[in-house]
């Protein structure tokens, strides 16, 4: 256990330490967004398709804070970024708690999401600024199981405070954000590289990306599956409280989510291996596919959790090989605007998918919900197998080849546990 330890954790920068913390402090706390349909349909009365609007919103506030927050973190600085990101966010939780009206709610939420997203770039920027590249993959995995195992956490929390009173989800969310803007001041410094005038820009620029159609295709098919996935915080608890589900068992039937990939993720590259990544892709989604099209003969709190299993394995399959993917299809000199505009198409997702989730809950009804969305996943997967030749001929011009899992990364030669690299 402890040779296991050292090569899972040992010598990373004390810095990082400290942005893992936050992170899981924060994830811990993370509780407005995941419950936030319930509130304004149980608390509020609004419709669902009022809801889906606001979630919505709260996802075109997301996109345009990752933008903004990207530009500031280079132009400004990372710590200053993520400490007005992160006081900001503070506020606005507590003001969404406390807003009455329609109109009120609407622009709270989109201010929220500016501000909760905007410091997602500073984050990722200062992480690749302290640890050394030999260490990313240990130190992305890391803050990925802190993550999982904070809404594992947040989940169950969150479905208590709920049956308490609505207003600590906001006041205990703002809360942990301003503990985590407490560890931005206190104990991260700068981390932005000096600026160098060099006045070169790699040929092409954006609009390289936006004649990629082999790219392009991919992000299309992955918009399939966000739209999918995004039904979890919007539509799925809707459909949970109409068939007289509580708001706490929503909390520990979508904290199986987050149990299982803290449990199993680890073990994904080796399960598989060195398969092309458009079937693994292609398998990922249907699976996804088969979990949320589930839903349509759901009862018992036991059988929405055993439909959270099955679409949680599928996303376990596609969040190695969707990175994977993109490395290989992104030249170096395009790469920050490759992964730029990936992170926007999952922002336009998150912002669709519970409008148009709502819409056809209301509209037509649970069954054509989520028979939709078995049937757009199931076109996704065939379309992930067909564009499996194009991708290889990509991949074959770049040397890299289109497989789900990289080699496996050596450790560090003198891992280190000392005090000086723990929090």
């Amino acid at each position: 256990m402890r040779g296991w330890l050292r090569q899972a954790a040992g010598g990373l920068p004390r810095q990082f330490w400290f942005l893992w913390t936050g992170t899981l402090i924060n994830r811990v706390g993370a509780f407005v967004v995941l419950f936030l349909s319930i509130y304004l349909t149980a608390e509020r009365h609004f419709t669902q398709s009022q809801a889906g609007l606001v979630l919505g919103l709260y996802g075109v506030g997301g996109a345009i804070g990752t933008m903004t927050g990207g530009v500031l973190a280079d132009r400004w600085g990372r710590r200053p970024t993520m400490l007005l990101a992160q006081s900001g966010a503070a506020v606005l939780m507590l003001t969404l708690g406390l807003a009455e009206t329609f109109p009120q709610i609407l622009a709270a939420a989109m201010l929220l999401g500016v501000f909760t997203e905007g410091v997602r770039p500073a984050f990722s920027a200062m992480m690749v600024d302290v640890v050394p590249e030999r260490d990313r993959v240990r130190a992305y995995s890391l803050n990925y199981w802190a993550i999982n195992l904070g809404f594992a956490l947040a989940a169950v929390a969150a479905g208590l405070a709920a049956q308490a009173d609505y207003f600590l989800l906001f006041a205990i969310d703002a809360g942990t954000t301003l503990v985590t803007a407490t560890i931005t001041l206190l104990f991260l410094a700068e981390t932005r590289p000096a600026h160098r005038h060099t006045g070169h820009t790699p040929p092409g620029g954006m609009l390289t990306v936006l004649r990629d159609r082999v790219f392009l295709v991919f992000l299309l098919l992955n918009l399939a599956s966000v739209l999918v996935m995004m039904q979890h915080t919007s539509t799925l608890p809707i459909t949970m409280l109409a068939d007289g589900l509580s708001a706490a068992t929503y909390g520990w039937v979508i904290a199986v989510n987050g149990v299982m990939i803290v449990l199993g993720q680890l073990f994904i590259p080796r399960l598989v291996g060195a398969h092309d990544v458009s079937r693994v892709l292609a398998v990922g989604v249907l699976i996804i596919g088969v979990g949320f099209g589930l839903v349509a003969v759901a009862g018992p709190a036991w059988t929405f959790a055993a439909t959270v299993i099955v679409w949680t394995f599928g996303e376990m399959l596609q969040s190695p090989s969707n990175a994977t993917l993109i490395a290989a299809l992104s030249p170096p000199s395009l790469r920050g605007r490759y992964q730029g505009l990936n992170s926007l198409s999952w922002s336009i997702g998150t912002a669709l998918a519970p409008i148009l989730g709502g819409l056809v809950l209301q509209g037509l009804g649970g069954t054509a919900l989520w028979v939709g969305c078995f049937t757009l996943c199931a076109i996704a997967a065939a379309g992930q197998l067909l564009a499996a030749p194009a991708r290889a001929r990509r991949a074959a011009l770049s040397g890299t080849p289109v497989v789900s899992a990289p080699p496996p990364v050596p450790p560090a030669t003198s891992p280190d546990l000392s005090p000086a690299s723990t929090p």
